[in-house]
């Protein structure tokens, strides 16, 4: 991969901290509306699942092979982007993958078939994971220039596209057929492309190159920058473990073991969603009052406690509080860990954690079950506490090694 002080200032990117506010400005801009429209998108495509099952005539079992298409696209190119992001710029890779994202998102209801269901997922995974490391790797260079931690703005952004698109998904389900609905979403998300990309097109890279010092912040000390980009990977993991074991099995583990209805047993989902977006809402001031070791350190421990209350509450009610609290706590791990990555790394650093991370999300839910079969439900719950202690132990244990590698903790 080619080193990021000879790729980058030849290529589009976030002006430094020296460029005129209003450019900044722009640039945050732009880059909100490209965070939440992924959000906004993939929750569309997510609530249709259901109406493009029965479309193709899948069995369940067939329907997650299928979805796992999305999965594989993702992590497949994840790496790739990294590069292509090195060699282009993560501006002009980000509005290349937003506008194929919103291509890729009608493809689905083209399906008739488990078979050409999966295919299609395929591209859609791929413009999915490219995204996600393009516009993570253009966020980390304007927390750069703005030298405010400004990462989980971005991410809460995600965060509400996704609460956005998931309720449009609920009004027109009745109403739409999946065709016309993701085709709209097309429509919506090529707009939004058009919109918002040319403040990322046009933008100078005028920030001063990276120090080619092994030792320094910055700098290319490649094994032990490799070893640190690892680290925060696996707290991305850990973090991403717990989303997707909360997104799978929390409203089973409310329904089955603590006997809510369905309906309620569906809100316990939406409190740890509301408190995660809460949580990135204030994570700037959040970073800016503790420093991001600290409240990674933080993040974890209060995960790790709200999880233990949620998997072995004995009421429905304590449970939501707990789930709350887990959401909380996991709220700006991820947008820490992704953006610490990118400081040592650039894209090459997103796309390693992401891909790490995004392995937590998929190892997650099929964890959960195979202990739950072996266990119980509960029990296997308490995994997701396991693993935030964990994250906020390795961010504890390696400060010292980030703040010599970073300059700052």
């Amino acid at each position: 991969m080619p080193t990021l002080n000879k790729t980058r200032s030849a290529t589009p990117g976030p002006p430094r901290a020296g460029a005129p506010a209003p450019a900044l400005r722009r640039l945050r801009t732009a880059l909100t509306v490209f965070f939440a429209l992924d959000g906004f998108l993939f929750a569309g495509w997510v609530v249709r699942i259901p109406a493009i099952k029965e479309q193709t005539g899948a069995s369940s079992g067939a329907l997650g092979l299928a979805l796992l298409g999305v999965s594989a696209g993702a992590v497949a190119t994840m790496t790739v982007t990294g590069r292509l992001c090195d060699r282009f710029g993560s501006p002009r890779v980000t509005v290349v993958a937003g506008a194929l994202l919103s291509l890729g998102i009608v493809l689905p209801a083209l399906a008739r078939s488990a078979l050409s269901l999966g295919l299609v997922l395929l591209v859609f995974g791929a413009a999915y994971g490219g995204i996600n490391v393009a516009m993570n790797s253009a966020a980390v260079d304007l927390v750069a220039a703005l030298r405010r931690p400004v990462m989980p703005g971005f991410h809460a952004a995600f965060s509400l596209g996704g609460m956005l698109g998931a309720g449009l998904g609920g009004l027109v389900a009745g109403a739409l057929a999946p065709g016309w609905h993701l085709l709209l979403l097309t429509v919506v998300g090529l707009t939004a492309v058009a919109a918002a990309g040319p403040a990322l097109l046009t933008a100078r890279d005028t920030r001063p190159r990276r120090s080619t010092d092994p030792g320094g912040p910055g700098g290319d000390g490649r094994p032990r920058h490799r070893l640190l980009v690892a680290v925060f990977g696996l707290i991305a993991l850990c973090t991403a473990y717990g989303e997707g074991a909360l997104a799978d099995w929390g409203a089973l583990h409310l329904s089955q073991d603590l006997g809510a209805r369905a309906g309620v047993a569906a809100v316990g989902y939406c409190a740890f969603a509301l408190a995660m977006t809460v949580g990135r809402l204030t994570g700037t001031l959040l970073l800016e009052r503790l420093g991001q070791t600290r409240a990674l350190a933080a993040g974890g421990a209060t995960a790790a406690a709200g999880m233990l209350l949620g998997a072995l509450a004995p009421t429905v009610w304590a449970a939501f509080l707990g789930f709350a609290v887990t959401g909380l706590g996991l709220a700006n791990l991820f947008p820490v860990a992704v953006g610490r990555a990118g400081e040592l790394a650039g894209p090459g650093g997103v796309a390693a954690a992401s891909t790490l991370g995004y392995g937590g999300m998929l190892l997650g839910p099929p964890a959960i079950g195979l202990l739950a079969d072996g266990l119980s439900l509960p029990i296997a719950l308490t995994t997701v506490a396991g693993l935030a202690a964990l994250a906020a132990v390795i961010a504890l244990a390696t400060r010292g090694l980030v703040e010599r590698a970073t300059g700052a903790g």
